[in-house]
C-alpha cells in the first residue's frame, strides 16, 4: 500500500508547494480536488479540461516529485432537487471524469447524492426511519426514479472513459452505509464502488473492520480519518447530532486525526484487513480535526500511518 493525502488540506498553498509538503512528509500519492465541495484551489476540472498545457503541468508537477495521483475528487450532490445545483455538480463530475482519463487516473470520488422527497422539493430529504410509512414511499421514489437511473447512465459514461467511481458513504446522502453502497453497485454497475472512510461509519455505530470484509473488492480508494465518540453526549442524545461541528464539547462525535479517536490496535487491524480483502491501493489522509491545526494533524497522521504501512509491508500484520 501507499500513503497519500487529500491535497485540499493544503488549499492555501499553490499546487507545487502543496506537493512539496506532501513529499517532505514521506507520502507517495495525492488525491486532487477538482470541483464540488472540495473546491478548485489546485485543479479546476472544467477550466483545464481542454487546456493541454495545463494538464501537462499538473502531470509534470506530480511526476517530477516521484508521486502519483490516487484519485480525483469532486464530491457533490448531482441529485439535488434544485436543478441549478444538480447541474453544476453533475457538470463538475463529467469534467472530472474526462480529466481523469487525460491524466491517466482511474478513480473519481464523489457522493451518491440525495434528492428531495418529490419533484416539488427545494432541498434534499434524507430518510432516517421507516415510520410513518410516508418515509418508505419517499425512499423508494428517490432510489427507483432518481438515483438508479442517474447512476446507471454515469456508469456507462465512465466506462467509455476508462474511469471508475468511488462513492463515499456519508449520512445525508442515499449511500451512507454498507448496504446502500452495495445496492448502488448492484443496480447501477460494478465500476461503481466505494471510497472507504471509517470516520463516517464510527459515529453511526458501525464496525469498519466488518464493513471492509463485506465491501471487499468494491473498495476502490481509502480515506484515513478518525472519529471520537463522546460517551456522555451520545448516551444523552444518540448519534443523530445536528449541532455545528465547532461545538465540540456538546457534540456526540467529532472528527479527529487518526489515532485520536481509536487506538493503534484498530488502525493496525484496518490496514491488515484491507490487505486481506485484496486492497493494495492508497490510504489518503483527510484532516477535519477541529482541535488540531492543519500542520499538527497532518504531521501526526503521516507519522502514525507511515509506521503502520512500513510494518505491514514488512509482514508484521495484525490479523483480523
Amino acid at each position: 500500500m501507499k500513503l497519500g493525502v487529500f491535497l485540499v488540506l493544503f488549499g492555501q498553498q499553490d499546487l507545487e508547494a502543496a506537493l512539496d509538503t506532501a513529499k517532505a512528509a514521506g507520502l507517495e500519492a495525492v488525491e486532487l480536488g477538482c470541483g464540488g465541495f472540495p473546491g478548485t484551489a489546485h485543479v479546476n476540472a472544467r477550466e483545464v479540461l481542454n487546456d493541454e498545457a495545463a494538464i501537462a503541468r499538473i502531470k509534470n508537477a506530480v511526476d517530477s516529485r516521484g508521486m502519483t495521483i490516487s484519485a480525483l475528487s469532486v464530491h457533490g450532490n448531482p441529485l439535488h432537487p434544485d436543478a441549478s445545483v444538480a447541474k453544476s455538480d453533475h457538470d463538475d463530475f463529467v469534467a472530472t471524469v474526462q480529466l481523469a482519463e487525460k491524466l491517466g487516473v482511474d478513480t473519481v470520488i464523489t457522493f451518491s447524492g440525495c434528492p428531495g422527497e418529490s419533484e416539488n422539493s427545494k432541498y434534499p430529504s434524507w430518510v432516517t426511519c421507516p415510520w410513518p410509512p410516508d418515509f418508505l414511499t419517499v425512499l423508494e421514489w428517490q432510489w427507483n426514479e432518481i438515483a438508479i437511473p442517474y447512476w446507471k447512465e454515469q456508469s456507462a459514461f465512465c466506462r467509455k472513459h476508462g474511469v471508475r467511481v468511488a462513492i463515499e458513504s456519508h449520512p445525508g446522502f442515499l449511500v451512507y452505509n454498507t448496504e446502500t453502497a452495495l445496492r448502488l453497485r448492484r443496480e447501477a454497475g460494478d465500476n461503481i464502488g466505494v471510497n472507504f472512510d471509517p470516520s463516517h461509519l464510527f459515529w453511526q455505530g458501525m464496525d469498519p473492520i466488518e464493513c471492509v470484509k463485506a465491501l471487499s473488492d468494491s473498495i476502490f480508494h481509502v480515506h484515513a480519518k478518525d472519529t471520537k465518540i463522546d460517551a456522555r453526549n451520545t448516551a444523552l442524545n444518540g448519534v443523530l447530532d445536528t449541532k455545528h461541528y465547532g461545538d465540540i464539547l456538546n457534540r456526540s462525535f467529532v472528527f479527529r486525526t487518526v489515532g485520536y479517536g481509536h487506538d493503534d490496535e484498530f488502525w493496525k487491524n484496518l490496514v491488515s484487513t484491507l490487505r486481506l480483502v485484496g486492497y493494495d491501493g492508497v490510504i489518503s489522509i483527510e484532516h477535519e480535526d477541529g482541535i488540531m491545526s492543519v500542520n499538527e494533524g497532518f504531521t501526526k497522521a503521516a507519522n502514525f500511518l507511515n509506521g503502520l504501512i512500513l510494518k505491514e509491508s514488512a509482514g508484521e500484520m495484525w490479523w483480523a
